[in-house]
Formats: structure tokens, sequence, C-alpha cells
């Protein structure tokens, strides 16, 4: 499956156009990252927890972004993008979206 954050896809002609795609993931947040993140907010830094949380669910969400597009029988996903929300204060929503397609080699 090809993935591109651009509108096109350089060297392919898109033949078909599947539509709207995403994958979603709600992650709740460990207690034990909260109460650090609090503790480091007060004195700055990086909060760690926080961002391997975010960077787990965006995989996550893309890998969900892939089946979904496999599943509709798309070859390729054009303008890739992610979103993220805080979700009712108990975690991060992040939603992978974009443009399912197929495409062939030029």
């Amino acid at each position: 499956m090809v993935v591109s954050t651009m509108n096109d896809l350089p060297g392919y002609e898109v033949v078909e156009v599947i539509g709207d795609i995403f994958g979603l993931t709600v992650r709740s947040r460990h207690l034990g990252s909260q109460l650090g993140a609090g503790l480091k907010s007060m004195f700055g830094g990086e909060l760690k927890g926080m961002t391997k949380m975010l960077q787990d669910s965006r995989i996550e969400a893309r890998e969900r972004l892939l089946e979904a597009a496999a599943q509709e029988g798309a070859n390729a996903i054009l303008a890739m993008r992610f979103d993220a929300n805080d979700f009712a204060d108990l975690g991060q929503e992040i939603c992978a979206y974009g443009t399912a397609v197929r495409v062939r080699k030029l």
C-alpha cells in the first residue's frame, strides 16, 4: 500500500477514487503518566509518557487506516493526515485519514 501526504503520486496515475477512509483509536492516559506529566509541567521538559502514548496511537491509527483501505480494494492512500483531540479528559482520540484510491504505475 502506497501512502502519501501529497494530493497526487508522482509516477502513478489514479485510475479510481474509492473515497474517504480513516483509522481511529482512543487511548486512555496511564495514571503514572498523568501524575508524572503533572509534576513535569511544573518544572518543564518533555512529557515522555505522553509522547510515547501519542506515538503508539498514531501507529495504531495508521495501521487501521491501511486495513480499512485494503478492505475497500485500494492500493494507495492520498492526502493522508492525522487529527488528534482530547476525549472527555480521559485520553486522546487519534484519527488517520485520507483518500483511498487505486493507482497504476506510469
